[in-house]
């Protein structure tokens, strides 16, 4: 750890606080249970990630975060969702993403990398030139356009491009590129991997029986609809270190028909092939996102999603989903209900939330929590008496 990444100790007047409790998982220990959630930034090219990204990054881990997730990254190039998705697809883009990781360590944080494949949801333009597919008359970035691939030939909305029903063949070369994405991640210098099976994406897609139409093992029942995900999670579970962290993001329920009661029975299979935490999100199937819809949800909508499985599955879990007060987040702990928290448009609204959040909780009221180049101009700056605090 650099002398940048944390200052001393002396002057932090703490409280007892759950949220800012260390936390070990496997042979990874976390400094609170702050987990910056992957938010795609539409910003690599050809899958390589920018200084932009590194910015992006930095500055989570300098605001004090336990953990820094990067967005979801593609495991193939066909898995590719939105042009400017993050890309671990090949060799080449380890280096870059090792970058990232060695300062995201170096500031005292965790580095961890979500792996995806979009599915069926392939091909889009960047949310603020539209939502919707790509006009596959036009080149992307100078390359021709990746096929759409899924469980099912079902479209994903109406008027997206119809995917091509995976074979036994496309099942394997996709659970073997997941594992070679895996094992990148680990070249890159990344503590924890998250397997993404949320959002109406690839794993998503075979869970849900909205687009998984299979009458072979891959399809029908829920243990096989349960299949592909196990497979993968198993895959990459047998080449990610046994002291390192393995999550899996779920979308506890759905607009298909997969129910929390589902969510729970794969909960529990994932724990005995090896996962550490479930992270609980929703929806994705058919509709955009939860948060996208007409009906603004409520803080911490997810919450309960995260507690039925922590209780239920008998592992830790992640919480989601508008969590933006610090006593919101320490509450959610405090009443068993996930294990860890996780923060996403707040953070970008505020990157240093986490050294908000010990000060509200009463913590660290010093600035310790920050970067020692940080916290003594800003307790000079309380000093002055002139801030409101």
């Amino acid at each position: 750890m650099s002398s940048a990444s944390a200052a001393p100790n002396a002057g932090m007047n703490r409280k007892p606080s759950l949220l800012f409790t260390p936390l070990e998982i496997r042979g990874v220990k976390l400094r609170n249970r702050i987990v910056v959630s992957p938010m795609a930034q539409y910003s690599a090219r050809d899958g390589f990630v920018t200084d932009w990204h590194f910015a992006h990054f930095a500055k989570f881990a300098m605001g004090g975060a336990g953990i820094v997730f990067t967005e979801a990254t593609k495991v193939e190039r066909r898995g590719l969702g939105t042009v400017g998705d993050m890309g671990i697809w090949k060799d080449e883009h380890i280096e870059p993403l090792r970058r990232i990781s060695t300062f995201i360590k170096s500031q005292g944080a965790v580095a961890a990398i979500q792996l995806n494949h979009a599915g069926r949801k392939a091909g889009t333009y960047k949310p603020w030139a539209g939502f919707g597919p790509l006009d596959r008359s036009v080149p992307v970035e100078g390359e021709a356009h990746w096929p759409v691939i899924g469980p099912s030939a079902v479209e994903y909305l109406e008027g997206w491009p119809l995917p091509r029903a995976m074979t036994k063949a496309d099942i394997q070369e996709v659970q073997a590129n997941w594992v070679k994405a895996a094992q990148r991640a680990l070249q890159a210098g990344f503590d924890i991997v998250e397997v993404h099976g949320a959002h109406g994406y690839l794993i998503h897609e075979f869970l849900s029986p909205a687009s998984n139409q299979r009458t072979d093992e891959y399809g029908g029942s829920l243990q096989n609809r349960m299949r592909f995900a196990l497979e993968v999670t198993a895959a990459v579970r047998a080449v990610w270190p046994q002291d390192k962290p393995l999550f899996f993001r779920v979308s506890a329920v759905d607009e298909g028909g997969w129910t929390l009661d589902d969510t729970v029975v794969l909960a529990r299979e994932l724990k005995a092939l090896g996962v550490d935490v479930v992270d609980c999100s929703a929806s994705g199937i058919a509709i955009r996102s939860p948060t996208a819809s007409r009906v603004a949800p409520k803080l911490g909508f997810q919450v309960p999603y995260a507690e039925r499985v922590r209780k239920d599955a008998g592992l830790m879990t992640m919480a989601v989903g508008l969590i933006v007060h610090a006593r919101q987040a320490e509450e959610i702990l405090a009443q068993g209900q996930a294990d860890l928290i996780a923060v996403g448009r707040e953070i970008l609204y505020d990157p240093f939330w986490p050294a908000h959040a010990a000060r509200t909780l009463e913590h660290d009221t010093e600035y310790n929590t920050l970067p020692v180049q940080y916290g003594w101009w800003l307790d000079r700056r309380r000093k002055t008496g002139y801030v409101e605090e």
